[in-house]
């Protein structure tokens, strides 16, 4: 045992200088290199490089989602034999002109007696318009005569016409004539018009989106005939098409709740 410990202490120093001799070059050498070149550059040594994987954070991805789409532009005629787009554009374009008609007569500020023509009266011989049994004038701005005397038995049918015909209107009834007044320009009517100009645009656009599933039901009892690529890219026509169409319906509410409001 103490001839062990005696051969320990003899080697012990010649293996702790082989050591720091073996490890030298990979500490101290290693890091004189490093901080040489350091001072060179001029710059802090960070730690290795190692691969990094950048991921697309919500805001990038956000952004692709805002990028503009790629439009279809179908030729009609080559389709034709398969839907008509010719005649999906103007039954959409139906409806804007409805609600472009629907703005001019019956949501305005001011009402004239032209607003009244349109408003249907249901009377025993069907559906007529107010002009067409009743002669209508204006007496004064703030008053439309609707004289019954041609029609007198359906002058309750057009009382009621008038007043649920959306233009805050509450008519008055003398004998066969029928007096309509005209409502104050007073803020809250204007807002009421503008509450009836969104009512009327939404109607449209639930009209709009029947001419569009009308269009997409006529168009998938053609996919055993045609390719799965043609579909789709009619289907997507069709729904850019009423994407226009509803933007334009907003684009004109837009208009006249400005108009309206002042």
């Amino acid at each position: 045992m103490a001839l062990g410990l005696r051969c320990f202490r003899l080697v012990h120093p010649v293996f702790c200088n082989s050591l720091a001799a073996w490890t030298r070059p990979v500490s101290e050498g290693m890091l004189k290199t490093v901080s040489g070149r350091q001072n060179d550059r001029g710059q802090s040594m960070a730690s290795p490089a190692v691969p990094v994987c950048h991921f697309a954070t919500k805001k990038a991805k956000a952004k692709g989602k805002g990028q503009i789409q790629t439009r279809v532009n179908l030729n009609a005629a080559l389709v034709e034999d398969i839907i008509s787009l010719e005649e999906v554009d103007e039954e959409m374009k139906s409806v804007m002109e409805v609600l472009k008609d629907n703005f001019n007569k019956t949501i305005n500020i001011r009402t004239s007696p032209g607003s009244l023509d349109h408003i249907t009266v249901v009377t025993a011989d069907g559906k007529l318009a107010l002009n067409q049994i009743g002669q209508i004038s204006m007496k004064s701005p703030q008053l439309i005569l609707v004289n019954m005397a041609s029609f007198p038995e359906c002058t309750a049918a057009a009382v009621e016409a008038i007043r649920e015909s959306g233009m805050n209107l509450n008519p008055e009834v003398e004998g066969a004539l029928i007096r309509v007044p005209i409502p104050r320009v007073t803020r809250e009517h204007r807002e009421m018009l503008v509450k009836l100009a969104k009512q009327n645009t939404n109607k449209a656009k639930d009209s709009l989106r029947k001419v569009r599933t009308n269009a997409m039901n006529k168009l998938k009892k053609s996919k055993d005939k045609v390719s799965e690529d043609t579909i789709r890219l009619i289907e997507k026509q069709i729904s850019q098409m009423a994407d226009d169409t509803v933007a334009e319906l907003d684009r004109h509410l837009a208009v006249k709740t400005k108009e309206l409001l002042g």
